[in-house]
């Protein structure tokens, strides 16, 4: 065995392959932008379910129920996607790694799409009695194993593809599209819920936006269909079995990935999905601050993510990264303090501090860390498996524990504060073990 040069982690034994020659600024740029936009859309359809759990859904799905227990059984049902995530993660890994990660992209983009289309057709509990949350468990089992197929493909492929300067980059821009997702699902609700009253818009105005995702999904097909797998990928001898390959030779690398990622997507759905209810029930402010805000601090990701990312290319993944993760963890009492104030304005500041100063320091470099981590032959396996593993063990739990928790300190925050650093100490744990892989080459 020899060993990765940036992990220490052992892999197969090297075949010669003619060194890939680095893509023209032209070309890594068209594939940024297709991977933002595909990503966008897929994102579109996750946020907007995320948003409608937080908003509308405990009242269409789980009516039955008391408002407390509804609520709380709508973020039951968000947290079941998260579940199917490292599923799709193993296989779109095996997929990407064995056949390319262009037919991985274009088949999770579809299915994202369709089952979110689907959800804007399903009856109500009072339709369909318990059939209704049934089929929409089901449904979001789907859209995890999607997104769960994305997020490390998009990222593999668009650091792939980059000069090496320019990774931390690239990677952000190409991450933003989770941000040009949540702004368009946010704003999207937020435009829907100004235009109808609350009759309207629970009868039929929410379905019209998961309906929607029928016409994204042309947009981001024809969008991919115009990019090639990358040299670094093509160049490289292929793994038989990545996703066994990744769980026994680079198990090292796989910890520290999913440990970077478990307070990033705490913090993330934190300010996207359980600072919608707090807003909402903490009664200093109307329903539509909260989605007129983050659509605010989603439109300002698509700039800070790729900033951030290119202060990693020039002072490194570690010193960004655990700028974000420390102030995440330092700033969450302060940002409950600034909302408890009752002034809409310091709302809106708060969650734009903790999204596009801290959130971002960690989300913007993330796509390049992760993807450095492995080797090529492994490469969207490992990443994949990382962000989807994270992302179940931090967000995927944080709406519904969190809101658990923030009811039985009879509505008060502070418990919430105490389990998002303890996820914030696990992140810079891996964070300050991981390797500084600014410089080094992609490993083959």
């Amino acid at each position: 065995m020899t060993q990765n040069t940036l992990t220490g982690s052992p892999s197969a034994p090297k075949v010669t392959s003619a060194a890939p020659s680095p893509r023209r600024p032209a070309a890594t740029g068209r594939i940024a932008v297709a991977s933002m936009i595909g990503s966008a859309v897929e994102w579109y359809d996750f946020y907007l379910y995320g948003t409608a759990t937080a908003l509308v859904f405990n009242k269409l799905f789980f009516s039955s129920l008391d408002p407390v227990a509804g609520v709380l059984a709508a973020f039951a049902t968000y947290a079941v996607g998260f579940a199917a995530r490292p599923l799709g993660a193993a296989a779109a890994g095996h997929f990407g790694d064995r056949w390319g990660r262009k037919p991985v992209l274009v088949v999770s983009l579809f299915t994202m799409g369709l089952a979110s289309a689907l959800v804007g057709a399903l009856p109500t509990y009072r339709q369909a009695g318990l059939l209704a949350p049934v089929l929409m468990v089901v449904l979001r089992i789907v859209q995890g194993f999607a997104v769960g197929a994305e997020q490390g493909g998009a990222a593999v492929l668009t650091v792939e593809s980059a000069r090496s300067a320019r990774r931390g980059l690239w990677g952000g821009f190409a991450m933003s599209g989770s941000s040009l997702g949540l702004l368009l699902s946010s704003g999207a609700f937020a435009l829907t819920q100004a235009l109808l009253d609350d009759h309207q818009f629970a009868v039929w105005g929410w379905r019209v936006l998961f309906l929607s995702s029928l016409v994204l999904i042309v947009v981001g097909l024809v969008l991919r269909a115009t990019i090639d797998d990358p040299e670094a990928f093509t160049a490289a001898p292929r793994v038989e079995r990545p996703v066994y390959d990744t769980l026994r030779h680079h198990r090292g690398p796989l910890v520290l990935a999913v440990g970077l990622r478990v307070s990033q997507t705490a913090v993330s759905y934190f300010y996207t999905i359980f600072v919608l209810f707090y807003l909402t029930d903490h009664g200093h402010h109307g329903k539509g601050l909260g989605v007129t805000v983050i659509t605010v601090s989603a439109a300002l990701s698509m700039l800070t993510a790729p900033v951030w990312g290119a202060l990693s290319d020039r002072f490194g993944r570690r010193p960004v990264f655990l700028f974000g993760a420390v102030g995440s963890a330092l700033y969450v009492a302060p940002f409950f303090l600034l909302v408890d104030t009752g002034s809409p304005l310091l709302a809106g500041i708060a969650v734009v501090i903790g999204v596009n100063v801290f959130h971002d320091a960690m989300f913007g470099p993330q796509a390049a860390w992760l993807s450095e981590l492995f080797r090529t032959g492994v490469r969207m396996s490992g990443a994949s498996l990382g962000y989807q593993t994270g992302a179940v063990l931090g967000g995927g739990l944080l709406p519904l524990l969190a809101t658990s928790l923030y009811l039985v300190a009879s509505r008060t925050p502070w418990l919430v504060c105490a389990y998002l650093l303890l996820l914030s100490a696990l992140t810079v744990t891996a964070a300050v073990r991981a390797p500084e892989t600014r410089e080094g080459a992609l490993a083959a």
